[in-house]
């Protein structure tokens, strides 16, 4: 018996729109990355050695994705000169009128993919290398386990030459936060039962749509997507990755997990507790993002208090990473606490009692809790800056 190499990712998402990302030019950079990968997918299948590429679903975003998107994802798949076998997912599930009916993706995968090979019935596909069962979704969500089906698949006889690769898309019983057993996964769309097959049933189960990488047993891994998509989430949760499968007939897989994230989506929270503090912060900052530009998103949480001047201070650094991320998710919780010297500053103003008195009643007003309170505290910033832009 001979041993397979081949590629397994999952969950592309091509033409995903990013809509919460503002600014047009840094969401198309965003999208451009996720094409990107294709490039990167196929460096690694050739430095391995690998015979084809596996994609477990969801290889568009969308059933209506752009035709932009279709032209540029084919023309791509295609350079890789590689077999790609892939299978809808819930995002692009495989119903009538989806995009696999669709007159201009067949034109374009035949004449700028034909590499290309969707695998829409649920029937054994024998290639030179491998048998793979296809589980595709016809729709977005499936109430039958769409791996039923291999129940009526022979089981494999000792002169088998190929392995058996399962590729599917959906929650496995026991491991999706959704489902706490499996006891609980009736009415629970597109749920696959990995525990009605023996073991050595099949040679490897390629698995796609939680996106992170995971073993969810002896033989069966999802991939997770290639390029990172989404602000992580919980522990263990590892995108960004592909998986190299060497697989021998009735023998477990030997499994090599190959980074190809090309962008970082960090998480941060930092809780200011004097003003010296925000020299500490942007050392976090730099350390987390370095001096990169254009290849980063960062959620980033702020809570604590500063005073009026490290305020400001604070603005105008979050400026600068603003416009060196592709995209900055802002909680600001810092609330605004004069220090005494500040104090001092604004309400012993003899040569100007008005000012003192209204920074007085500014200051009161800050430290109370209530919507009033930010408002008072944006205005005492106002105030302070204007007492020492015009030197008053």
């Amino acid at each position: 018996m001979t041993s397979t190499t081949f590629i397994h990712t999952a969950d592309w998402q091509l033409g995903k729109p990013f809509a919460r990302i503002e600014d047009d030019d840094k969401r198309r950079d965003v999208q451009k990355a996720r094409l990107d990968a294709i490039t990167r997918i196929g460096e690694v299948a050739r430095e391995h050695g690998a015979a084809f590429i596996l994609v477990a679903g969801d290889l568009f975003d969308s059933p209506t994705t752009t035709r932009s998107t279709v032209s540029q994802a084919c023309s791509l798949i295609g350079a890789l000169d590689l077999p790609v076998y892939a299978i809808p997912g819930n995002h692009d599930h495989g119903g009538p009128g989806g995009l696999w009916d669709q007159d201009f993706f067949n034109q374009e995968r035949d004449q700028l993919a034909p590499n290309l090979h969707i695998l829409l019935e649920p029937t054994p596909v024998e290639t030179d290398e491998a048998v793979l069962l296809p589980c595709p979704l016809r729709r977005r969500h499936e109430t039958s386990d769409p791996m039923a089906w291999l129940q009526s698949v022979e089981r494999p006889g000792s002169n088998d030459q190929k392995p058996r690769i399962v590729i599917a898309h959906g929650s496995v019983q026991g491991f999706d936060n959704t489902v706490a057993d499996a006891n609980d996964g009736a009415g629970t769309p597109n749920l696959l039962d990995l525990t009605r097959f023996a073991e050595d049933t099949f040679d490897y189960i390629a698995l796609g749509d939680w996106h992170g990488t995971k073993q969810i047993g002896p033989r069966a891994w999802y991939s997770g997507t290639p390029e990172i998509d989404r602000f992580k989430r919980g522990e263990g949760n590892d995108p960004g990755n592909i998986l190299v499968i060497r697989t021998t007939p009735g023998e477990a897989p030997e499994v090599c997990k190959v980074a190809t994230r090309q962008l970082g989506w960090h998480r941060l929270e930092f809780r200011f507790t004097e003003d010296a503090s925000l020299d500490q912060f942007g050392e976090l900052l730099g350390d987390t993002l370095g001096n990169r530009a254009g290849r980063d998103l960062l959620e980033l949480e702020l809570s604590g208090s500063l005073g009026i001047e490290a305020t400001a201070r604070l603005e105008e650094l979050l400026e600068t990473f603003r416009s060196r991320l592709l995209r900055l998710k802002l909680v600001q919780q810092t609330t605004i606490a004069p220090t005494p010297e500040e104090v001092e500053e604004l309400t012993r103003r003899s040569g100007d009692p008005l000012i003192s008195r209204v920074a007085g009643k500014l200051i009161a007003k800050a430290a109370e809790e209530n919507e009033e309170s930010a408002t008072a505290r944006l205005a005492l910033r106002e105030l302070y800056s204007a007492c020492h832009s015009n030197n008053v």
